[in-house]
């Protein structure tokens, strides 16, 4: 709201003075908006008594019970297509101009409607301005109107414009009043309307064009006021101010602008058991109606008949119903009730519903036949497991057999063998294996045990017997697996015995291997904790090589015990400590022999031995700390 300081600074909605004839109830909504409010600074919208609701913001002053709602035009949402309808059917009949039943004539001062003077409903058809000469102010004068008539102006063209002294503020001033809330302007197709003039101007007016502009200087409009576009409310560019609509009711008939329903009746399909003519429930069907002209029902193709709704499913009295318009129907069964075969062929039809038959309906029976009961089954399952920890083991392999030879237990060869069922099952992640199989006695037999585990002995699981009350559930069996053992991993301690002085290879000479074992440095040999001896002992050969193998990875140290002739026993004869890992699982030591004319000679053997509390004494040569041999 934006208005010239000289009219006033507030604008008022619902009631104003001695003007408000017909004002809203007390704490009603008296203004709503689906968008922004904005007023002026230094000016009111005024609605003390009221709601004002809007959907957007309220920039300004407004005096009244406010509530910001986003849903504020919900209830209204349709409103605007539906006053656009009416005007237009009000206007014309199948696209040609409604039927008058007068005539309305512009003479200048006036525009006189003269209605025929029986009809209750008096339409008059206006394509031309209600002004005056040089679109000066007339008179609206209506004659020929019998009493209780309503009256229909529809004013056509593309910009309208009404100007007008006619109707006054007192009922008994003006003959206009006396049709106020009987008359209807209505305004189809303007997209520029002007309400202009003087007058306390009567009647309701309706502007279906949504595109319109609608502009309203009268002092008052006294009716309904409807608008699918734009309005402004405001004074004559010549000055004035008091514009007010007073929202006096519409009591008049106006033609019935609603499309009669077409006729709709039900069809209905009724599903029998053949034998018994027991209504069946739970049977599914589908509706089509024929649309492309040939005989019978066609559901695919480049022109099928037409599906109508949703799959039906009989209810307990075995009945599936549409309500439907008139036409050609049939109903095709998609699914049989439980226990029951589908009928072939499974479309039922035509029922042909006619504007005679639609209030009785017409319906159609469709018989179906038990469908033979087949044995029972059930699951026979075996779930593999670790033997140790509980855990599922995918990929073991089954065999499923049936007892059928009479003798107890699983028989699988010789001349009465029992029976082997199916294919060979692995077991899935879940370690299950399972056959859905009739009722009976069946074992298991593990042909194939998962990867890392052993073939259990026995290897049949079972007997499980499968009967008619353990069916539903099925029965399983447990086969667990124990892991195969894993030997551990090994390595080699390889030494080559060479003279101390020439580096030649030399044969004879004899050794001992010992693991450390006890946890303390350095080799013992005695006591009461000993570190351990491992295998036999070695003696090297002619290229003066010798090996311990198989050895599990630990920390080793090589004690020699014989020399080869000419040559004296290391003072140390123990060397190591040797560390055979996942690492270095070989593990090579180079060793020599000094002749006996040269018993202190450095043989690089390394300590070993006696430095770690041995209880035997080595060496002839006190004093040589000597140092670790090569590996």
């Amino acid at each position: 709201m934006n208005k010239d300081a000289q009219a006033g600074q507030a604008y008022n909605v619902g009631e104003v003075g001695v003007g408000s004839r017909v004002p809203p109830p007390v704490g009603a909504d008296w203004l709503t908006t689906g968008g922004d409010i904005t007023v002026a600074t230094g000016q009111r919208v005024l609605a003390e008594a009221g709601v004002v609701r809007y959907a957007g913001t309220l920039t300004g002053t407004v005096e009244a019970t406010l509530i910001q709602d986003d849903a504020a035009v919900a209830p209204y949402a349709a409103l605007r297509d539906e006053l656009t309808t009416a005007s237009r059917c009000y206007a014309r009949v199948d696209g040609a101009p409604r039927t008058p039943t007068g005539t309305a004539v512009n003479q200048g001062t006036q525009t006189l409607f003269t209605g025929d003077g029986t009809s209750a409903l008096q339409v008059f058809n206006v394509d031309f301005d209600l002004t005056g000469p040089s679109g000066a102010q007339q008179g609206i004068v209506f004659a020929g109107i019998p009493d209780g008539a309503t009256i229909l102006v529809n004013i056509v063209g593309a910009n309208r414009t009404l100007n007008t002294y006619s109707g006054g503020i007192d009922d008994a001033t003006d003959p206009l009043n006396a049709y106020r809330e009987r008359l209807l302007w209505n305004i189809p197709d303007a997209t520029t309307v002007n309400l202009n003039g003087t007058g306390q101007f009567q009647g309701s007016f309706l502007v279906g064009e949504q595109s319109s502009s609608t502009t309203v200087t009268l002092p008052g409009v006294n009716g309904r006021f409807f608008t699918t576009g734009s309005l402004t409310h405001t004074s004559a560019a010549t000055g004035g101010g008091g514009q007010e609509f007073h929202a006096y009711p519409f009591n008049g008939d106006l033609p019935d602008c609603t499309t009669p329903p077409p006729v709709t009746g039900a069809v209905e399909v009724l599903k029998t058991d053949s034998g018994t003519g027991a209504a069946l429930p739970g049977a599914s069907f589908q509706l089509w109606e024929e649309t492309n002209g040939t005989p019978g029902l066609q559901t695919g193709g480049g022109d099928p008949d037409t599906s109508v709704g949703a799959s039906c499913t009989t209810d307990a009295e075995g009945a599936c119903s549409r309500t439907v318009e008139t036409g050609t129907y049939y109903w095709q069964e998609t699914a049989a009730p439980d226990g029951y075969d589908l009928p072939d062929p499974a479309v039922f039809g035509p029922l042909v519903l006619t504007d005679e038959n639609a209030s009785a309906g017409v319906s159609v029976t469709a018989a179906n036949t038990r469908t033979p009961i087949d044995p029972t089954t059930g699951v026979v399952k075996v779930l593999k497991t670790d033997s140790e920890t509980g855990a599922a083991l995918p990929g073991a392999s089954f065999q499923l057999w049936e007892e059928t030879n009479g003798t107890a237990g699983l028989q699988t060869g010789g001349g009465d063998p029992d029976t082997s069922v199916g294919a060979s099952c692995t077991t899935d992640a879940e370690g299950a294996c399972s056959r859905t199989v009739e009722t009976g006695t069946y074992y298991w037999q593990e042909t194939a045990a998962p990867d890392g585990y052993d073939l259990p002995d026995p290897a049949v699981f079972g007997p499980l017997v499968l009967t008619e009350e353990n069916a539903s559930a099925g029965v399983s069996v447990t086969a667990a697996n124990t892991r195969t053992p894993v030997p551990p991993d090994t390595g080699t301690v390889k030494l080559l015995k060479t003279d101390a002085d020439s580096g030649r290879p030399l044969p004879g000479a004899t050794f001992e291997l010992w693991e450390e074992t006890n946890g303390r440095e350095g080799l013992q040999t005695g006591g009461s904790d000993p570190d351990t001896r491992v295998g036999t002992s070695c003696t090297t050969n002619g290229a003066g090589r010798c090996s311990f193998g198989d050895l599990d990875h630990g920390t080793y140290y090589l004690r020699e015990t014989g020399v080869p002739d000419g040559y004296v026993l290391p003072g140390d004869p123990v060397s190591g400590p040797y560390v055979v890992s996942g690492d270095q699982e070989v593990v090579i030591a180079r060793l020599a022999n000094s002749r006996d004319d040269k018993p202190c000679e450095d043989t690089d053997y390394g300590y070993g031995y006696g430095h770690g509390g041995g209880d035997d004494a080595y060496g002839s040569c006190p004093g040589r700390k000597g140092h670790a041999g090569a590996a």
